[in-house]
């Protein structure tokens, strides 16, 4: 396909996608499944129009889904309606830690045991196909700043999270490929890939976001009349947060979707909000305690850059859904690939949920819907990439490719088509 035919494709795409048919709404297709749709109708599987080699585009893919999951993860933070209570972030906070361990642990056992891979490859696989998604499940993400629904909030809230809790599991995957189990591996794993990644993530996170909220409302006092640049300033809040965490060996995603909310919930305190949701005049005036009036400024750099980054992420979802598409065979549907996507939703999420929310006071209606939503997608293409650069065997790395590709398909498939009916069912 020649470059004229890609801009009519993904032009043509973007157009209906924006006029929302009512064919699309009718049998309940996201644009998730119409970019893969049209993805595998172009790619090997049926077409062959074009072909992209992970293997060979590993670093290129590793980057384009770094930046897909860095954009939704801010957005997705950017938009989280309630403070950090432990009383509202229970449910999430034990999904993304406590079912995520769970849901490594029981994926790797069934790699182990019945796929026959080696333990690191085993837990690795595992911590590659643990985590939920915060691009491809936009339908069941946060809808905007003051969205309350529980169930949104608690799937958008975890996914923010266990991008980054993944992380320890694929360094320890990695790391037992090479080098045999001992104390002392697991000892410097659990020290500086577990507590000192962790903790430093959320540390960066919340006194980045803190800090970028003082000096907008300090600069707004100041020139109340020059405009700032709020995708700026969004955009540039991602990218010192992250190579601060990058610097400091801590995972970004999580310091990412930590500065999100911190910078949101710092410019709600500013302001004066009492309910994430409220509206204000933007340059209301109170008197300080010295008497004399200060500029009252609402949250516009986390609700004025969501727009602009809503859009990239919109656009960087079609394209790698589009080249998902690109990468799938025939042959890539193996008893072993599907068998294991199988596992994974219908026992594997379900399981972890109920473990890990057991005790928490969750209505098991929620639980029951928090189970089945466990959408696979970008951030798993992303740790997968980053194994292969990191130097994943051959023989390895094309069997995770096909597995990794047939999980996502079927969870786009599967999710993408239950969750309108699903979701309008739990409203009622």
């Amino acid at each position: 396909m020649n470059i004229a035919i890609w801009f009519v494709l993904i032009g043509s795409l973007l157009i209906m996608i924006g006029l929302r048919l009512s064919v699309l709404q009718r049998f309940h297709l996201t644009p998730t499944l119409v970019y893969l749709a049209v993805g595998i109708a172009l790619g090997p599987t049926l077409f062959g129009a074009f072909h992209f080699n992970p293997l060979k585009q590993a670093h290129f893919l590793e980057v384009l889904a770094e930046v897909a999951v860095l954009l939704s993860l801010f957005i997705a933070g950017m938009k989280m309606p309630v403070p950090f209570l432990w009383q509202e972030w229970k449910a999430p906070i034990r999904l993304a830690f406590v079912s995520m361990t769970i849901s490594v642990a029981l994926t790797a056992a069934f790699g182990y045991y019945v796929l026959a891979l080696p333990l690191g490859a085993a837990i690795l696989l595992g911590a590659i196909l643990a985590p939920t998604d915060p691009v491809l499940a936009t339908e069941v993400q946060v809808r905007h700043v003051g969205d309350k629904d529980p169930l949104r909030f608690t799937l958008t809230s975890e996914a923010g999270m266990n991008d980054g809790s993944a992380f320890p599991f694929v360094m320890l995957g990695l790391a037992l490929i090479s080098t045999p189990a001992s104390f002392e591996l697991m000892g410097i794993w659990v020290l500086k890939d577990v507590l000192w990644s962790t903790l430093a993530a959320l540390v960066v996170g919340l006194v980045m976001g803190h800090v970028l909220a003082q000096v907008v409302q300090q600069q707004r006092i100041l020139d109340s009349e020059r405009p700032l640049l709020d995708d700026f300033l969004g955009l540039g809040l991602i990218g010192v947060v992250y190579g601060m965490c990058l610097a400091l060996e801590a995972w970004g995603f999580l310091g990412v979707f930590v500065a999100a909310i911190s910078l949101r919930q710092s410019e709600l305190r500013q302001a004066g909000k009492n309910a994430p949701g409220d509206t204000a005049d933007p340059l209301s005036v109170i008197p300080d305690p010295r008497g004399r009036p200060q500029p009252q400024l609402s949250p516009q750099v986390s609700e004025g850059s969501l727009i602009f980054k809503e859009s990239l992420e919109r656009l960087s979802e079609l394209a790698l859904v589009l080249l998902l598409g690109g990468m799938l065979f025939l042959d890539s549907w193996s008893f072993r690939a599907v068998g294991l996507a199988l596992f994974l939703f219908l026992v594997v999420r379900p399981a972890s949920v109920f473990l890990g929310l057991l005790g928490s006071g969750t209505p098991l209606r929620l639980q029951m819907l928090v189970g089945w939503f466990g959408v696979r997608g970008i951030g798993s293409i992303y740790y997968l990439m980053f194994a292969i650069v990191f130097g994943l065997p051959e023989d390895l790395s094309v069997e995770f490719i096909h597995i990794t590709l047939v999980v996502i398909v079927l969870s786009i498939i599967i999710h993408g088509l239950t969750v309108r009916p699903m979701i309008l069912k739990w409203w009622s």
